[in-house]
């Protein structure tokens, strides 16, 4: 799969100067689109539009110090419609506008070339398990919320503790398949998973039975989950668990993401005295087999 990666690493590179299309890099990685936009942001820590978008202004900064060609010929070259929209994007990622860096020949930032490698660090085993999954329906309530990658995510604890107990206890009793009981649900996720970005967040459950009045409902089509177990401090243990599955597990394992909801299951740790920091959590994942 890193492989793939990096062969599609240089066809971006190779076309930074044009159109990169992102489903033809794809198609060189042996992957979705979908997977690869996700692959990429896990990977590299920023989403792939992000990397294009950076990795075109380093070149155009070199240009501009060259001082070959004009501003408006730069900025066409590099997919910019005018000279005003360079400036901004110029200054975006240089902090000083072209034409001040042709003046004074300004030092500008850089975006290195990504190439992806393998690091042994012995890590433990990854626990898994796929299942085959007919559809079904998640129901519960429903919040639009930033996406968070590290630490609480308060616009999910604000809308949690807003839900009344007695109606989360009657939501829990219509759950009648797997996963069972309470779950969250995220949903509609930008491709890129940039922080800050904005998905809907489900506090329901899986069930076949008539949603309540004023609770929102989820349809999932069939296919196929790839599901791990983790246990920790909550969030950090599920927002490591996230990180690895898609650094180390997708990387070696027949399986790429497609398009779904991701489910999560959380219990408190048996532990009662860590039972508020502490949680043993059920990660499920929309997965269908790498065809590369």
């Amino acid at each position: 799969m890193l492989e793939r990666l990096n062969q599609a690493m240089e066809y971006i590179e190779r076309h930074l100067g044009d159109t990169v299309d992102v489903a033809e890099a794809a198609r060189v990685a042996a992957t979705s689109e979908y997977h690869l936009r996700r692959m990429f942001s896990a990977l590299a820590g920023m989403p792939l539009s992000e990397y294009v978008r950076r990795r075109r202004l380093t070149l155009a900064g070199a240009e501009v110090l060259a001082g070959r060609d004009t501003l408006l010929e730069i900025a066409v070259r590099h997919g910019y419609g005018s000279g005003e929209a360079f400036a901004r994007a110029f200054r975006s990622l240089h902090g000083v506008g072209p034409g001040e860096a042709r003046r004074t020949g300004a030092t500008l930032s850089s975006q290195s070339r990504m190439t992806f490698r393998l690091t042994v660090e012995g890590s433990s085993d990854m626990r898994y398990r796929v299942v085959d999954k007919p559809a079904f329906t998640v129901v519960g309530p429903k919040a639009r919320v930033p996406l968070v990658h590290s630490g609480p995510n308060r616009a999910i604890i604000d809308f949690v503790r807003g839900i009344a107990p007695e109606d989360l206890e009657r939501l829990e009793k219509l759950s009648d398949q797997e996963p069972r009981g309470i779950l969250a649900v995220c949903d509609d996720l930008d491709p890129s998973r940039a922080e800050g970005t904005e998905l809907d967040y489900y506090q329901g459950v899986i069930t076949s039975a008539d949603a309540p009045a004023g609770a929102s409902v989820l349809p999932v089509p069939a296919g196929t989950w790839a599901v791990f177990t983790a246990s920790g401090p909550a969030p950090e243990a599920i927002q490591n668990l996230w990180r690895d599955v898609f650094t180390e597990w997708f990387p070696s394992n027949p399986y790429r993401g497609r398009p779904g909801p991701e489910v999560l299951r959380m219990r408190p740790s048996p532990d009662k005295s860590s039972a508020e920091t502490e949680a043993d959590a059920e990660l499920w994942l929309p997965v269908e087999r790498d065809q590369g």
